[in-house]
């Protein structure tokens, strides 16, 4: 089975992401599964996990009733609010739903240190000991704070989004690849092959990922990296189809066929626990 591992179903209706505005460009319009199911029958893609796009409990059930009528939906990471001291019950109440498989804290645009508060480390440790995974959305200068959250909770399941965005426009070969390695040394640290297209305004090809996606690869080794295609946030500069044919090509030749079968499903399979879901 193939999988791509993270990508977003979002309507305009909705009043809770915030930052999808009419500026947006393409982003800006409804994204379904009438639109993406399409362009995964052509990838050879079979089922997809959904990841939040707002930081409200409201959306999690919205992407979770989706999953009850879309049989390519094997899992949502939803979100909840890791600074409540009682955020437990509403994870007690999501997780009643078989396709809640994991949370994303929206932590790109937050300031340094506050994945490291005392709150969101116990709530945090609350999912590690639920051997419940979470996606961890950063930049680069998150990483040295992600390198400490691994130390302070070993049970720690997650995946590092979109390579940690490097910058690649500008060749930020360093710190970034030494903090990823770090990362990459804690088991339970898995990483998505995703994001790895231009983002608005910043203009390379994607070739120019290649040596950051490689990075990320071999340091994570084949059994804890997961592809996932960015949908439709991939839109501003790419397509489905070519950052998927990309991320193929990017793959290191001595891989092989079941190494690269876990890249693009099996890991996704194991790291979510979707076997069950997909119907």
């Amino acid at each position: 089975m193939r999988i791509d591992a993270h990508q977003h179903y979002w309507s305009i209706a909705r009043t809770d992401y915030g930052w999808l505005t009419p500026d947006k460009g393409i982003l800006y319009r409804n994204y379904g599964p009438e639109t993406l199911v399409p362009l995964m029958s052509e990838c050879g893609i079979d089922a997809t996990i959904a990841v939040q796009a707002a930081p409200s409990v409201e959306e999690t059930r919205y992407l979770l009733r989706l999953s009850d009528s879309e049989p390519t939906l094997a899992g949502v990471v939803g979100w909840l609010d890791l600074t409540d001291p009682q955020m437990e019950r509403e994870f007690v109440k999501l997780r009643e739903h078989a396709s809640f498989v994991g949370i994303r804290p929206m932590i790109q645009d937050l300031p340094d240190g506050w994945i490291l508060q005392d709150t969101v480390v116990a709530n945090i440790r609350m999912l590690a000991d639920a051997d419940f995974p979470i996606d961890l959305q950063a930049r680069p200068r998150h990483l040295s704070d992600l390198i400490r959250l691994a130390e302070r909770v070993p049970k720690l399941r997650a995946v590092i989004d979109h390579l940690a965005k490097p910058e690649i426009d500008r060749g930020a070969w360093l710190p970034w690849s030494e903090r990823i390695a770090e990362l990459a040394g804690h088991d339970g640290m898995y990483a998505k092959i995703s994001g790895f297209s231009a983002e608005p305004g910043r203009e390379w090809k994607l070739e120019e990922a290649r040596p950051y996606v490689r990075h990320v690869l071999e340091a994570f080794g084949p059994a804890r990296v997961l592809y996932g295609s960015d949908w439709p946030v991939c839109l501003e500069s790419s397509s489905y189809h070519d950052v998927l044919a990309a991320a193929v090509d990017f793959v290191p030749d001595d891989w092989t066929q079941e190494e690269r079968d876990a890249l693009f499903g099996t890991n996704a399979e194991t790291f979510y626990k979707v076997a069950c879901n997909v119907k």
